[in-house]
């Protein structure tokens, strides 16, 4: 053999054994900036670093409603990734994407890989199953609201951790009253004061079980409870008992910085706000309106779960079957939790991390797992499933700004909220089917 056609075999038999051992690529569209996109770096490396099949690649693509609209434009350009994070409020929006997705109970099963949906805590899953209790996607990054405190504020005016909304006006006037700028702020408003507020006091946010039960669902969270509960808080802005800090996350600064001594928002925020605050803090349960309830039902989740995407190849799913089973698993996933805030998936993650002692070294970090576990959860407070409520939100959000500039009452926000909210309904309701 000529030494031309020796290296050109040589060369040939390189390239089969490298296409032979080639790993099989898993694209990861997700939302998490910051410390949090290193940590799901992390877990997409280390999954990688546990065998040499597949290779998950983790790709950022900005915040939660930008990475779901990337995926429906990829879809449709048959360009996707096999998986996408989409936050709670897009579970409708991808549910009727008829043909795009896989859904997460089946891909295990078609994969071969063990799959237990009793091991996942209730109020997580039940928020993206279908009326027969088939999961849809991956909990991944699960929240809920709670009460953030500035304990060295509170001990410091000589106030008491709120339990109900009286004890949070009344604590924030001491804090205002001894020098503080703000009482208490709140952010993402929709989610903590409507969605949140609703299931907390059991009231339902809309018709057909907030959407559970029929996509011909319509608003009726412009209440007078809740309109009485909103109006008290605008009567707060008057010295500075309240101040809003904007949509999403704006409002963080104002609690760690000192402004504020009170700050509602998700338990996610944990690994922030111990890099940033400079005092001793702690979290508490969201407070009881009285005036409409006697006792708390539960919380509901917010956050995001990951999606697989259909129209991949078997060996794709296969590596992406694998991914989620060691992304669910107890270790993974207690680290998550303790890193961040958000809420351990699976009893088996909640209780390691109770062995491994963090709450005990770190108190109030498991008040978001109590509150959403507190009663099982009621059509009212199971969750929500509206469709085009990204859009809605942005709608109670402009509502709601109305109200803290003074431009509107309480009922005129809601009810234009609600009247704008039903029209998006009907939208969505048309193209779906």
């Amino acid at each position: 053999m000529s030494i031309k056609s020796l290296l050109c075999t040589s060369a040939m038999l390189a390239t089969t054994v490298s296409m032979a051992y080639a790993e099989t690529e898993v694209q990861w569209w997700h939302a998490m900036g910051g410390a949090n996109g290193e940590r799901v770096n992390k877990i997409a490396e280390d999954f990688n670093a546990t065998q040499s099949d597949y290779k998950v690649v983790p790709v950022y693509k900005g915040n939660y409603t930008e990475t779901m609209t990337a995926a429906i434009a990829a879809f449709r350009a048959k360009e996707h990734p096999q998986i996408v994070q989409v936050f709670e409020v897009g579970t409708a929006t991808m549910m009727a994407a008829k043909g795009a997705i896989y859904p997460v109970e089946q891909l295990m099963k078609d994969a071969g890989e063990p799959f237990d949906g009793d091991a996942f805590l209730p109020a997580v899953v039940s928020y993206y199953e279908t009326p027969e209790g088939e999961l849809l996607s991956m909990p991944f990054n699960s929240s809920t609201p709670v009460m953030w405190y500035n304990k060295d504020a509170l001990d410091a005016a000589g106030a008491a951790v709120p339990e109900t909304w009286d004890d949070v006006k009344v604590a924030a006037q001491k804090l205002v009253d001894n020098g503080m700028e703000c009482g208490v702020s709140f952010g993402w408003q929709s989610w903590v004061m409507i969605e949140n507020f609703s299931a907390w006091h059991n009231m339902e946010m809309g018709s057909k079980e907030n959407g559970f039960a029929g996509f011909d669902t319509e608003f009726n969270f412009n209440n007078p409870a809740v309109a009485a509960r909103l109006d008290d808080i605008a009567s707060m802005t008057e010295g500075n008992l309240f101040k809003y800090g904007g949509r999403r996350g704006d409002s963080l600064p104002m609690f760690t910085n000192g402004e504020c001594g009170m700050w509602m928002n998700s338990s996610a925020y944990y690994g922030s706000i111990k890099d940033q605050a400079g005092f001793e803090f702690g979290q508490t349960m969201l407070p009881l309106d009285t005036a409409v309830a006697d006792a708390p039902q539960n919380s509901v989740i917010g956050g995001a779960t990951l999606w697989v995407l259909a129209g991949h190849e078997d060996e794709e799913y296969k590596g992406t079957a694998q991914f989620l089973s060691y992304l669910s698993s107890p270790e993974v996933q207690a680290w998550w939790h303790q890193e961040t805030g958000y809420v351990p998936i699976t009893t088996a993650a909640y209780e390691l991390s109770k062995e491994q002692g963090f709450y005990d070294a770190n108190p109030g970090t498991d008040i978001a797992i109590k509150q959403l576990s507190l009663n099982t959860p009621t059509p009212n407070s199971r969750g929500l499933r509206f469709g085009n409520f990204v859009q809605v939100r942005d709608v109670i959000n402009e509502e709601l700004e109305a109200l803290w500039a003074g431009d509107k009452t309480a009922t005129e926000a809601l009810d234009a909220a609600a009247e704008r909210g039903n029209t998006l309904l009907r939208k969505f309701e048309r193209s779906v089917k």
